[in-house]
């Protein structure tokens, strides 16, 4: 499926062979999905370019921001202090390994990989990363943009539903708040746009 044999150096390979983004944009479910929350302390789950973590920065959130290209976080590392963002941005594959702390919020949008992950596994390590009244905000692609990475045409969208049935959480603690698939026009890095579709999760954390 890919032209490397290990994930490291494929996410690597692909943010080296980008130029550096000096203005990356926030997600734009993030953006609709958090502006009214409060902000205190959040993780993002594969931060990327940094968009998200810049954006939850800029609204007044101390930020994690974790990706496993060392590319990546260096990137985003040295953008942060320049701007002078609250940012910690620390290198993780994982599939085996978890940042440390407890969070308000983690976000994990388009946490999606050409690569064996047991992501449900890592969904639950950030569920279990929250406080009580902690959100965990899932935004998954539910369709193929024409500038994705992955343009398997037997490609298979698992819905918010069937994720958050797939994590197996205690309702007794964590709380669907949201599961639906919205669509939206996205627009892509050459400036082109599609209607894309969102798998769009919002899991609570009512307890300890």
């Amino acid at each position: 499926m890919t032209n490397h044999d290990d994930p490291l150096t494929f996410w690597d390979s692909l943010y080296s062979g980008r130029p550096t983004v000096t203005d990356p944009r926030p997600n734009a479910r993030l953006v609709e999905l958090a502006t009214d929350f409060e902000p205190v302390d959040a993780l993002d789950l594969g931060c990327g370019s940094g968009g998200d973590a810049l954006w939850l920065a800029r609204q007044g959130w101390q930020v994690t921001a974790t990706d496993i290209s060392p590319v990546a976080v260096q990137r985003l590392a040295e953008l942060a202090g320049s701007l002078g963002l609250p940012i910690t941005a620390v290198q993780h594959d994982l599939a085996h390994s978890f940042p440390a702390g407890q969070f308000d919020l983690v976000s994990a949008h388009y946490f999606q990989t050409p690569f064996d992950l047991d992501r449900s596994a890592v969904l639950r390590s950030a569920a279990s990363a929250l406080r009580p009244g902690g959100r965990l905000l899932v935004v998954d692609h539910g369709s193929s943009a024409p500038w994705s990475w992955n343009q398997d045409p037997e490609a298979r969208f698992p819905g918010p539903l069937e994720i958050a049935a797939g994590l197996d959480l205690d309702p007794q603690i964590w709380t669907v708040e949201r599961a639906d698939s919205p669509r939206r026009t996205a627009t892509g890095p050459g400036g082109q746009t599609a209607e894309v579709i969102d798998h769009v999760l919002v899991i609570r954390r009512s307890r300890p």
